[in-house]
């Protein structure tokens, strides 16, 4: 179930040099937005005897091993450095880049606020992402083994050793030996992968929140240390490691809110198996693809839990380099909208697929532009 959102750019946004241009219109419609979004509660029932903790995920260790300045910096690893031919690598990064403006479009565009080497990192980590998705959903998934994902994580570790197996793969190598990146989040990648050959219930919230980790919540463990964290950032690492994470999980649950009726029609449901029970639910309910008011409040629930993790997930990006925030509040910002959308759909998730236009999305973007400049005071909540 891949993170993805699409976007068609229009030409105001572009200035004749190349730079983004918001209309200071449009600025001042995205600051009565902001200003006028309701609150949401800050705790959502039951979350924290639901979630796995950062100890058991090992969030710890990787905010410890991507920290600056002892991130990179040994004799070995600067020995092991592939050193590939400058117009194979800029290839390479163009090949990702061109990948993630086709298939992210929105935060593509935001990536183009961030600084020229930031780019080419977040386009080859997002690359490597999509191929890691697509050998379960993609149109060979039904070659998909073990064998296949085993191969993939040897592939990897080569990526880490500097050993990249193809183009793709020498710009995700590149970018290890350029930025402070742990090889764990990316195995867990992986881990989500397998989860979805082998499973396709979910008992509880416990169980799909581990599943969310790993397809998603990895995402962003990979992000930060490309991203960056603000000199002036008054919050810890962990802290922003954590809202990194949780903006993950948020987008996954989104995700799976948002395709209900398409993993039925899979034969898949990933939805917490005693929450439906709770409401008088079962895997027949969803099958029927019948919206009850049992169905409604259901959804009311998880989608409350959705929002309590784009909540959590707003610190983080508040604390990101000022360069680096805008592609992530474009992310926060249209999943929200999506879970809008369900709402507007009277929660048919069963028969529909919630979606939010081209001019919706369009007015997002200078919405998260703003949210993206340093001014304190400012809250969506």
């Amino acid at each position: 179930m891949c993170i993805t959102l699409s976007f068609t750019s229009k030409p105001g946004l572009r200035a004749s040099n190349g730079s983004l241009q918001v209309p200071i219109s449009m600025l001042a419609t995205a600051r009565a937005q902001v200003i006028a979004s309701p609150k949401i509660p800050a705790a959502f029932p039951g979350m924290t005897k639901q979630c796995l903790s950062d100890m058991d995920l090992g969030v710890h260790e990787v905010v410890r091993k991507q920290s600056w300045p002892d991130n990179l910096a040994s004799d070995v690893g600067i020995s092991r450095r592939p050193r590939f031919d400058p117009m194979f690598i800029d290839e390479a990064y163009d090949k990702c880049r061109t990948i993630c403006a086709e298939y992210a479009k929105t935060f593509y565009l935001g990536t183009l606020l961030m600084t020229k080497e930031r780019q080419k990192a977040i386009w080859a980590i997002y690359v490597w992402c999509r191929r890691t998705d697509e050998l379960v959903d993609g149109p060979n998934a039904e070659y998909m083994s073990s064998a296949v994902l085993e191969r993939w994580e040897e592939r990897l570790e080569d990526i880490f050793e500097g050993r990249p197996y193809d183009m793709l793969d020498a710009a995700l190598s590149d970018t290890v030996f350029s930025f402070p990146l742990d090889i764990k989040p990316f195995r867990d990648m992986i881990e989500g992968m397998r989860m979805d050959t082998r499973k396709s219930r979910y008992k509880s919230f416990q169980e799909l929140y581990l599943y969310c980790y790993y397809v998603a919540g990895t995402v962003g463990l990979m992000s930060v240390p490309v991203m960056g964290i603000a000199p002036e950032s008054s919050v810890s690492a962990h802290t922003v490691y954590n809202a990194a994470l949780y903006l993950g999980i948020g987008n996954q649950l989104t995700n799976i809110l948002r395709d209900v009726g398409e993993d039925a029609s899979r034969g898949r449901v990933y939805l917490p198996q005693d929450e439906l029970e709770q409401f008088g639910l079962s895997d027949k309910d969803v099958f029927s693809r019948k919206v009850t008011d049992a169905w409604r409040e259901f959804m009311k629930e998880q989608i409350m839990r959705a929002r309590f993790f784009f909540n959590l997930a707003e610190e983080g990006a508040s604390q990101l380099d000022k360069d680096s925030r805008w592609p992530v509040w474009s992310s926060l910002i249209l999943y929200r909208k999506i879970l809008d959308a369900i709402e507007e759909n009277d929660y048919d998730n069963l028969t529909k697929r919630a979606y939010v236009g081209r001019t919706k999305k369009l007015l997002s973007l200078p919405l998260a532009y703003t949210r993206a400049l340093p001014e304190p005071g400012l809250s969506l909540r």
